[in-house]
Protein backbone atom coordinates (compact mmCIF):
# COMPACT_ATOMS: atom_id res chain seq x y z
CA UNK A 1 0.00 0.00 0.00
CA UNK A 2 1.55 3.58 -1.24
CA UNK A 3 1.96 6.00 1.47
CA UNK A 4 -0.15 8.81 1.55
CA UNK A 5 0.29 11.82 -0.25
CA UNK A 6 1.93 14.87 2.24
CA UNK A 7 0.00 17.90 2.12
CA UNK A 8 1.58 20.53 0.17
CA UNK A 9 1.77 24.73 -0.07
CA UNK A 10 0.42 26.50 -2.69
CA UNK A 11 0.64 30.05 -2.69
CA UNK A 12 -2.49 30.63 -5.25
CA UNK A 13 -5.00 29.53 -7.42
CA UNK A 14 -4.30 29.29 -11.74
CA UNK A 15 -6.17 32.05 -12.96
CA UNK A 16 -8.13 29.11 -15.40
CA UNK A 17 -8.16 26.08 -15.29
CA UNK A 18 -8.92 24.59 -18.58
CA UNK A 19 -6.74 25.05 -21.34
CA UNK A 20 -7.47 23.35 -25.44
CA UNK A 21 -6.02 23.55 -28.46
CA UNK A 22 -7.97 26.13 -30.98
CA UNK A 23 -10.62 25.13 -33.44
CA UNK A 24 -11.29 21.41 -31.97
CA UNK A 25 -13.97 20.37 -30.30
CA UNK A 26 -14.16 19.59 -26.28
CA UNK A 27 -16.08 16.62 -27.61
CA UNK A 28 -13.01 15.12 -29.34
CA UNK A 29 -10.21 16.01 -27.46
CA UNK A 30 -8.39 13.79 -24.82
CA UNK A 31 -8.38 15.42 -21.49
CA UNK A 32 -4.83 15.52 -19.64
CA UNK A 33 -5.01 16.45 -15.67
CA UNK A 34 -2.22 18.60 -14.14
CA UNK A 35 -2.85 18.39 -10.59
CA UNK A 36 -2.86 21.67 -8.75
CA UNK A 37 0.39 21.12 -6.69
CA UNK A 38 2.25 20.40 -10.41
CA UNK A 39 0.55 23.38 -11.65
CA UNK A 40 2.25 24.98 -8.36
CA UNK A 41 5.88 23.57 -9.13
CA UNK A 42 5.63 24.37 -12.80
CA UNK A 43 4.94 28.31 -11.47
CA UNK A 44 7.80 28.70 -8.87
CA UNK A 45 10.39 26.70 -11.07
CA UNK A 46 9.55 27.60 -14.70
CA UNK A 47 8.39 31.01 -14.23
CA UNK A 48 9.72 32.06 -10.57
CA UNK A 49 13.32 30.54 -11.61
CA UNK A 50 13.57 29.19 -8.40
CA UNK A 51 15.91 26.45 -7.48
CA UNK A 52 14.31 23.22 -6.99
CA UNK A 53 15.29 23.09 -3.10
CA UNK A 54 14.10 26.62 -2.91
CA UNK A 55 11.02 25.99 -4.36
CA UNK A 56 10.42 22.31 -2.55
CA UNK A 57 11.00 24.42 0.64
CA UNK A 58 8.46 26.76 -0.20
CA UNK A 59 6.12 23.69 -0.99
CA UNK A 60 7.29 22.05 2.20
CA UNK A 61 7.99 18.64 0.58
CA UNK A 62 11.64 17.67 -0.32
CA UNK A 63 13.96 18.31 -2.83
CA UNK A 64 13.44 14.40 -4.33
CA UNK A 65 9.65 14.86 -4.30
CA UNK A 66 9.44 18.65 -5.74
CA UNK A 67 11.70 17.19 -8.74
CA UNK A 68 8.92 14.17 -9.22
CA UNK A 69 6.30 16.27 -9.28
CA UNK A 70 7.96 18.69 -11.84
CA UNK A 71 9.32 16.05 -14.04
CA UNK A 72 5.35 14.72 -14.41
CA UNK A 73 3.97 18.15 -14.74
CA UNK A 74 6.51 18.91 -17.52
CA UNK A 75 5.47 15.72 -19.13
CA UNK A 76 1.94 16.25 -18.84
CA UNK A 77 2.37 19.77 -20.32
CA UNK A 78 4.88 18.36 -22.98
CA UNK A 79 1.73 15.62 -24.27
CA UNK A 80 -0.74 18.04 -23.91
CA UNK A 81 1.22 20.29 -26.63
CA UNK A 82 2.22 17.70 -28.89
CA UNK A 83 -0.64 15.52 -29.07
CA UNK A 84 -2.90 18.40 -29.30
CA UNK A 85 -4.92 17.31 -26.09
CA UNK A 86 -6.91 19.39 -23.60
CA UNK A 87 -5.01 20.31 -20.25
CA UNK A 88 -7.02 20.60 -16.71
CA UNK A 89 -5.78 21.54 -13.76
CA UNK A 90 -7.38 19.53 -10.81
CA UNK A 91 -6.99 17.42 -7.79
CA UNK A 92 -4.52 17.20 -5.75
CA UNK A 93 -3.80 17.45 -1.60
CA UNK A 94 -2.95 20.97 -1.01
CA UNK A 95 -2.84 24.38 1.64
CA UNK A 96 -3.47 27.37 0.42
CA UNK A 97 -1.28 29.29 2.17
CA UNK A 98 -2.93 32.48 3.65
CA UNK A 99 -1.80 36.12 4.52
CA UNK A 100 -3.08 37.46 8.13
CA UNK A 101 -3.80 41.52 8.07
CA UNK A 102 -4.27 43.61 11.32
CA UNK A 103 -6.42 46.51 11.55
CA UNK A 104 -4.79 49.33 13.23
CA UNK A 105 -8.17 51.26 14.73
CA UNK A 106 -9.79 48.24 15.47
CA UNK A 107 -7.12 45.76 16.12
CA UNK A 108 -9.26 43.72 13.76
CA UNK A 109 -7.11 40.38 12.56
CA UNK A 110 -7.94 38.46 9.51
CA UNK A 111 -6.68 35.87 6.55
CA UNK A 112 -6.52 36.38 3.19
CA UNK A 113 -5.14 33.98 0.59
CA UNK A 114 -2.15 34.69 -1.18
CA UNK A 115 -2.32 36.07 -4.93
CA UNK A 116 -5.51 37.92 -4.03
CA UNK A 117 -4.03 40.76 -3.42
CA UNK A 118 -3.87 43.52 -0.52
CA UNK A 119 -7.30 44.92 1.03
CA UNK A 120 -8.52 48.29 0.76
CA UNK A 121 -9.74 48.17 3.94
CA UNK A 122 -10.69 46.53 6.68
CA UNK A 123 -13.77 44.17 7.02
CA UNK A 124 -15.06 45.06 10.30
CA UNK A 125 -14.78 48.77 10.60
CA UNK A 126 -13.69 49.78 7.08
CA UNK A 127 -10.75 51.89 8.11
CA UNK A 128 -7.73 52.43 5.38
CA UNK A 129 -5.07 51.86 8.25
CA UNK A 130 -4.52 48.55 7.70
CA UNK A 131 -0.82 46.25 7.55
CA UNK A 132 0.37 43.04 7.51
CA UNK A 133 0.09 41.37 11.39
CA UNK A 134 3.30 41.37 13.06
CA UNK A 135 3.48 37.69 13.07
CA UNK A 136 3.40 37.15 9.22
CA UNK A 137 5.33 40.16 7.55
CA UNK A 138 7.11 38.70 4.94
CA UNK A 139 9.82 36.13 3.80
CA UNK A 140 12.13 39.24 2.60
CA UNK A 141 12.44 39.95 6.16
CA UNK A 142 15.80 38.22 7.93
CA UNK A 143 15.34 35.68 9.83
CA UNK A 144 11.02 36.62 10.33
CA UNK A 145 9.81 34.55 7.33
CA UNK A 146 5.99 34.76 6.83
CA UNK A 147 5.12 30.95 7.09
CA UNK A 148 1.62 31.79 6.12
CA UNK A 149 -1.71 30.11 7.61
CA UNK A 150 -3.76 27.89 5.73
CA UNK A 151 -6.18 24.42 5.86
CA UNK A 152 -4.49 21.26 4.33
CA UNK A 153 -7.61 20.12 1.71
CA UNK A 154 -7.64 17.84 -1.24
CA UNK A 155 -8.55 19.62 -4.05
CA UNK A 156 -11.36 18.58 -7.23
CA UNK A 157 -11.39 15.44 -7.66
Amino acid sequence: MPRPCKCRRIYGNPQTNYFKPGGVPVLQLEEIILTVDEFEAIRLADLQELYQEDAAKKMNISRQTFGNIIQSAHRKIADTIVNAKALKIDGGVVKMMQKQFLCSDCNHLWSQDYGTGRPAQCPKCQSTDIHRAPQDRGWARAGRGGRGHGICRRMGI
